[in-house]
């Protein structure tokens, strides 16, 4: 068996380009999906999966962790960085499916079967609005308490919001007052038997990181995402020490290499591992051992596409510190028609049930795909009030 061709397919999708990789083989009908979704660098992730398929062309695509180490050591470059992560990612993620296929069962049960028998979901509030997700204007703070009421009403027992503004470097108490207004409403609406989870998005300085986590920590928070840059990871350290609130973060972070520094620190509560970008489902495998042997939660970061929720799901029902899987369900309405899922979620306590058909269990239809081609993102610009440039 061999790798024929590797294939990226681009579906615009509202405020992002899925990414989805095709790799073909010479068995007829046997072929695996990946998904490479980057924000605002679609152009840069195809092209470099176009360069990583030079050297797999030919392969036995069942090899995967050999497939991974060339892909990451070859062309001198170490896949190290965002662009390559997410292609390496995309192709990785693909491989899997072929192996589950070649096997006849979910990937799940190419890494020891399933350690559950469901997963919880949330949800992000504004239901894939960009003026809900990130409007920070300081009188929206019903509204805040209006949106967590229908993720409520739409079975979530968790969600996630960015209660937290545009912040300067150092700013006096507006803020986080605003922050505390947010996430009180919130609190208000849904009471304390609903989990609420607050990302900062790295918007604020280390400093007011800590602020606003200190603000917040009356609202027993399921957790605080990202209260500061990640590549600051001291800083980030220095926050989960002095607050009783768990602080999450790994997102932004490629391969092992990027979340040790993390586990060394001690610097966080929850990991939030991309699997579209950290490196794929193998190199998801390794740092979720790390966060066994820390005994830290796993909640993957995932509002791409669908093949992206496939595999964290895949994940999340072999790997035993895995806690939540954050989903998109209502960001396009033609979501469904893209793609065919193998696993069934019960909506009314958005809890999933594991996939039982082989692979990752999902279909992509190409057709759908190619009426949805290709269009620039529309660029996030933030500043702040005296024109300086900001974090979004």
């Amino acid at each position: 068996m061999k790798i024929t061709k590797i294939e990226p397919l681009v579906c615009h999708a509202r405020m992002r380009n899925w990414i989805f990789v095709k790799v073909h083989t010479d068995q007829p009908g046997l072929y695996g999906w990946g998904e490479a979704t980057l924000e605002w660098h679609t152009r840069g992730v195809v092209g470099a999966i176009e360069d990583l398929a030079q050297l797999l062309i030919g392969e036995d695509p069942t090899r995967v962790e050999h497939l991974w180490q060339m892909m990451y050591r070859q062309h001198f470059w170490h896949g190290n960085g965002i662009v390559r992560g997410t292609a390496i990612s995309g192709i990785d993620i693909a491989l899997w499916d072929i192996v589950g296929k070649v096997r006849g069962v979910p990937c799940h049960k190419l890494w020891g079967g399933p350690v559950r028998d469901y997963i919880r979901l949330y949800s992000h509030l504004g239901g894939g609005k960009m003026e809900d997700m990130y409007c920070c204007d300081p009188a929206d703070a019903k509204r805040f308490g209006d949106l967590a009421h229908k993720a409520v009403e739409e079975g979530f027992t968790a969600f996630k919001c960015m209660a937290v503004p545009e912040t300067a470097p150092l700013e006096g108490l507006q803020p986080i007052r605003y922050a505390e207004a947010c996430v009180k409403a919130m609190r208000d609406a849904v009471g304390d038997s609903i989990d609420i989870m607050v990302d900062c998005h790295a918007r604020p300085s280390p400093r007011m990181g800590l602020l606003f986590a200190k603000a917040l920590e009356p609202y027993n928070l399921y957790w605080f995402e990202e209260p500061c840059w990640p590549e600051t990871m001291e800083d980030i350290a220095l926050i989960q020490r002095s607050v009783k609130t768990p602080i999450a973060t790994g997102e932004r972070l490629v391969g092992t290499w990027g979340f040790r520094e993390l586990f060394e620190r001690r610097a966080a509560s929850v990991i939030q591992p991309d699997i579209t970008h950290c490196g794929g489902l193998s190199e998801a495998r390794k740092i979720a051992a790390m966060a066994e042997a820390y005994r830290v939660a796993v909640a993957p970061h995932n509002p791409q596409g669908p093949v992206s929720t496939a595999a964290s799901l895949e994940l999340g029902f072999a790997t035993p510190s895995y806690v939540i899987c954050e989903t998109v369900h209502s960001d396009v309405p033609w979501r469904a028609d893209v793609v065919k899922e193998g696993f069934t979620v019960d909506t009314k306590g958005r809890t999933v049930r594991p996939n039982t058909r082989p692979g990752l269990g999902i279909e992509i239809n190409e057709d759908e795909v190619r009426k949805h081609p290709f269009q620039q993102e529309t660029l996030q610009r933030v500043f702040y009030k005296d024109g300086s440039v900001g974090d979004w």
